[in-house]
C-alpha cells in the first residue's frame, strides 16, 4: 500500500523533521490495528512500499517503538501493538515478600499482580510488558512477563556476604528480592558483612539470579553516616559533581561583580532580614514589610540563581538532574555546589547579593491587591532565627540594641501576618499541625535523644510571606500566558475519601462536603477535633487521604491551600521548578513574550514529571534514614517500656507509635495474651474471642521493646500490663552505641512549610 503519505496524520511534521520521512508511529499503530494481526518487519516494509534508505530508516523506527513498549515482537518475529495483544506496559514494583506488581503506564488501569516466579526475571523499578493471564483468588489481575523493556538497576547497594567460598550481595532495598551473585574474581577488596555497591553485569532471568561485580566498598554497616550513604545510592540520588559544574561555579567568584549590579533596582538600604532555623546554611529568601495608610507593602527578595546558572550549562544540567536538595540529619546533598548555595547565591548578612524581588501591596485585611517583579541588588541587614523573632515579638524588651532598627519592620511583618492569617482561614485553607522530630547527637557523635520540634509564630510569619509571593508569581505568569510548572495539589481520590469517611464514622465524626469536599470542609473538621485525645491520629489519617502535590504546566489549583493559582518561586537554590519560574520572570522582564521562551508546554510537562519524581525520591531516601536511625536508637532500649498510641490495626497485629519519639513498631497479634484475637475489618479493630477486649485505632498502649531489626528497619513491641510496670517513657535508657553524625540537625520547619 503506497498511499501511506496521504493517510499519515503526522506526515507534514515528519517531512519537516526528517530528510527521509517514513510512516509515523501513529500510522503504524493504526494500520496494525486495522489489519487485525501482527506483521513482520518485512511485511510492514512491503505494506508501505519502502526501499533503500527509507526501508532502513523505517527499521530504526520499528526498533524504537519496540524499545519504548509501543510494539511487541512475538516468537515468529511479528510485531503487534501492545494494547491489541492483551498486554500491559508499565513499571515493576517489588515487595519484600517476593511477589510484585506491574504499575501500568495507563493511570486508569489496575495494577497487575506478579507472582514470585514471575519476579525472578525482573527487579524493582524495571519497565516491562506483561501478558494478563487472568485474576487471582483475591480478584486482582494476574500476569506473566512478556518482555523487559528497560532495566532500572545498573548498580545495587547492599551487604556483601561470604558463604563457604561463595559470594553474594543482599540488597539493602527490600523491594529487590534477588541476591546478586558475585564471582570470586569480581569481589575486589570487599570483606564479609561490609556494605558495597555492586554493578550488575548480568540481569536476572528465568534461569538464573543476577550477577555483578563489586564497584565500591563503603565500609562497615555501623560506621557513622553509613545509613545516609546507603540511602543516597539506593535511591539513585546524584551526589558527585561533574568537574565542569564545579569549574563553572568557581568561575562565578566569591563576591557580586560591580558590573552585575548595573540596571537593577537598588534596595540595599531597605532593612531586609532572613529568618531561618539555627541549622540553616543557605538563605534563599529575605523579607521586609511596611505598614501603609491603606494596608501593607511586602517585599520578598529571592536569590537570583538564574543569573549564574544559564540554561543548558553544566550547572544547569546537573541542577536539573538533581532537581532538589536532599536534607538528611546533619548532611545535605545540595542541588547546587556550595560555592553558590552557601556562598554567592545565599543572602548572607551584610553583603551585596543579586535578587529577584516580588513587591506586593496588600490591604488591611491581608488581601493581595497588586504585585510586581524586578531584578534587584539587596543587602540583608541581619540573619535572624525563628526562636529569636518569636521571643522578640512576644517580649519586645528582649530585642538587642544592635537590632533596634528592626523593631518596626518586624512588628509590621507580624501585623501583616495576622491579617493574612485571617485571609487564609476565610478561604478555608487546611492547617495540619503534624508532629516532627529532631535527632540530637552528643559530643561523642552518638545518638543522644530524639525530640519533637515545635513551630512558633515566626515560622508561620515566613510561611505566609512565601505563600503570598508564590500566589503573586503564579497569577502574574498565568496572566502573561507563560508556560510554568504550577504546584498542583489535587483533591482526595474517591477510594481514599471513602476510607476516610469510614474511619471518621467509627469515631462519631463526618467530613462535610458530600462526594466533593473542599479544603474548607477539611478545615472545619480539624477545628472540630481540636482537644480530642485522638486528634493527632485523625489529622494523620486526614493527611493520608490527600494526594501528593506535583509540578505540572496544567493548573488544577492547590487543594490544601485553597488557592486557584500557585507556583514555587521562593527557593531556586534548592528546587529546580523555582529556577524555571525565575527564568520565566526574567524573560518577561526583557519584554519578551511566551512564544520566544526557551520552554514550551511539552518541555514543562517533562520537567514537571522529572521534578515531581525527584521530590518523591528525596522523601523516600530521608524516610529510610529516619527509620534506620530510630531503629538504631531503640536497639539499646531492648526490654524498656514506653507509652504509645495505636496508629494501625491489621489481622496480624497493632502498629504503635511511641509518644514523643514517633518511632513505630508492631505488636504482633500472638503477643496479645489471654485470648484469641480476630480482626474486624468493618470496625478496624482486634476483638478478643472470649474476653471481648477490643484494640482500636488511637488507643493508648504501654509497650516493651522486644526486638529491633536494622536491616529490615523494623521494631517489634510487646504489650505491657500497666499493673506490671508503672514506669513511662523508658527512664534510665542508655545512649546509642553507634558513632553518628554530630550536630543532629533535621530538615527545618521552614523547609517543610515551603514544600506546600
Amino acid at each position: 500500500m503506497n498511499d501511506w503519505r496521504d493517510r499519515d496524520p503526522q506526515f507534514s511534521s515528519e517531512q519537516g523533521s526528517y530528510a527521509q520521512p517514513v510512516p509515523s508511529r501513529q500510522l503504524v499503530l493504526e494500520d496494525l490495528a486495522s489489519e487485525g494481526r501482527p506483521m513482520t518487519r518485512d511485511e510492514l516494509t512491503d505494506y508501505y512500499a519502502l526501499v533503500g534508505d527509507a526501508a532502513e530508516a523505517f527499521d530504526h523506527r520499528l526498533r524504537a517503538m519496540l524499545r519504548d513498549g509501543q510494539l511487541l515482537e512475538n516468537r515468529r518475529g511479528a510485531l503487534g501493538p501492545i494494547d491489541k495483544m492483551d498486554l500491559v506496559r508499565g513499571r515493576v514494583q517489588g515487595h519484600r515478600d517476593g511477589f510484585g506488581f506491574l504499575l501500568p503506564d495507563d493511570a486508569d488501569g489496575d495494577d497487575v499482580f506478579l507472582s514470585p516466579r514471575q519476579m525472578r526475571q525482573v527487579m524493582h523499578g524495571d519497565r516491562a510488558v506483561v501478558h494478563v493471564t487472568g485474576r487471582d483468588a483475591r480478584g486482582r489481575r494476574e500476569g506473566r512477563i512478556a518482555e523487559v523493556l528497560e532495566r532500572a538497576n545498573d548498580t545495587v547497594i547492599g551487604r556483601f556476604v561470604e558463604d563457604n567460598g561463595m559470594y553474594h550481595v543482599v540488597p539493602d532495598n527490600a523491594r529487590i528480592g534477588h541476591e546478586i551473585r558475585v564471582p570470586a574474581k569480581a569481589r575486589g577488596e570487599a570483606r564479609n558483612e561490609q556494605i558495597v555497591t555492586v554493578r550488575i553485569t548480568q540481569p536476572p532471568s528465568k534461569r538464573g539470579q543476577p550477577v555483578g561485580e563489586v564497584a565500591e566498598v563503603l565500609g562497615d554497616r555501623m560506621a557513622p553516616g553509613m545509613e545516609i550513604d546507603i540511602a543516597i545510592r539506593s535511591h539513585g540520588i546524584p551526589y558527585e559533581w561533574p568537574p565542569e559544574a564545579i569549574e563553572q561555579a568557581r568561575a562565578c567568584g566569591d563576591e557580586v561583580a560591580e558590573a552585575d549590579k548595573k540596571g537593577r533596582v537598588d534596595l540595599r538600604e531597605q532593612p531586609f532580614v532572613t529568618i531561618d532555623g539555627a541549622d540553616a546554611r543557605d538563605f534563599d529568601d529575605a523579607v521586609y514589610a511596611r505598614k501603609t495608610q491603606r494596608g501593607f507593602k511586602l517585599w520578598v527578595a529571592i536569590a537570583d540563581v538564574s543569573h549564574y546558572v544559564d540554561k543548558d550549562s553544566p550547572l544547569d544540567a546537573e541542577a536539573q538532574r538533581r532537581a532538589t536538595s536532599v536534607y538528611f540529619p546533619d548532611h545535605v546533598v545540595p542541588m547546587l555546589p556550595e560555592a553558590l548555595s552557601n556562598g554567592l547565591c545565599s543572602l548572607n548578612p551584610e553583603v551585596d547579593r543579586l535578587a529577584v524581588v516580588c513587591e506586593m501591596r496588600l490591604d488591611r485585611a491581608g488581601q493581595l491587591k497588586s504585585s510586581k517583579f524586578y531584578s534587584a541588588v539587596i543587602r540583608s541587614h541581619a540573619r535572624l532565627l525563628y526562636e529569636q523573632v518569636a521571643d522578640w515579638l512576644e517580649n519586645p524588651e528582649n530585642l538587642p540594641a544592635r537590632h533596634q532598627n528592626l523593631k518596626k519592620p518586624l512588628n509590621d511583618l507580624h501585623g501583616l501576618y495576622e491579617a493574612m492569617l485571617q485571609q487564609r482561614r476565610a478561604r478555608g485553607a487546611i492547617e495540619f499541625e503534624t508532629q516532627a522530630t529532631r535527632i540530637i547527637f552528643n559530643d561523642d557523635r552518638k545518638i543522644a535523644r530524639i525530640v519533637p520540634t515545635e513551630r512558633n509564630v515566626a515560622h508561620r510569619v515566613i510561611e505566609e510571606c512565601m505563600i503570598a509571593a508564590n500566589v503573586a508569581t503564579a497569577t502574574y505568569l498565568t496572566k502573561k500566558k507563560m508556560p510554568l510548572p504550577y504546584r498542583v495539589h489535587a483533591g482526595p481520590a474517591a477510594d481514599a475519601l471513602e476510607d476516610l469517611r469510614t474511619f471518621l464514622a467509627e469515631r462519631g465524626l463526618a467530613l462535610p462536603g458530600g462526594n466533593d469536599p473542599d479544603a474548607a470542609d477539611y478545615a472545619r473538621l480539624l477545628e472540630q477535633v481540636q482537644g480530642r485525645p485522638d486528634m493527632h491520629l485523625i489529622q494523620t489519617v486526614m493527611l493520608r487521604s490527600l494526594q501528593r502535590a506535583v509540578y505540572s504546566p496544567h493548573n488544577d489549583g492547590h487543594f490544601g491551600l485553597a488557592l486557584e493559582y500557585y507556583a514555587h518561586f521562593t527557593s531556586p537554590i534548592r528546587r529546580y521548578p523555582d529556577l524555571l519560574v525565575h527564568r520565566a520572570i526574567k524573560h518577561l522582564e526583557k519584554r519578551r513574550g511566551p512564544k520566544s521562551f526557551d520552554y514550551d508546554l511539552p518541555a514543562m510537562e517533562r520537567l514537571g514529571q522529572v521534578c515531581s519524581e525527584a521530590e518523591q525520591r528525596a522523601d523516600d531516601a530521608t524516610r529510610d534514614v529516619d527509620d534506620w536511625l530510630k531503629c538504631e536508637y531503640m536497639r539499646d532500649s531492648l526490654g524498656q517500656t514506653f507509652d504509645g498510641t495505636v496508629t494501625g490495626v491489621t489481622g496480624f497485629g497493632l502498629f504503635v507509635e511511641l509518644d514523643g519519639i514517633s518511632a513505630t513498631g508492631l505488636v504482633h497479634v500472638s503477643s496479645l495474651s489471654s485470648d484469641f484475637y480476630h480482626f474486624d475489618a468493618q470496625s478496624r479493630c482486634l476483638r478478643g474471642e472470649h474476653s471481648g477486649r477490643v484494640y482500636r485505632l488511637a488507643d493508648k498502649m504501654k509497650v516493651k521493646v522486644a526486638r529491633v531489626d536494622l536491616d529490615e528497619r523494623k521494631i517489634d513491641f510487646e504489650p505491657v500490663d500497666r499493673d506490671d510496670d508503672k514506669s513511662a517513657g523508658g527512664r534510665g535508657r542508655k545512649k546509642s552505641s553507634r558513632g553518628g553524625n554530630s550536630g543532629g540537625k533535621s530538615r527545618s520547619n521552614k523547609r517543610r512549610a515551603k514544600r506546600s
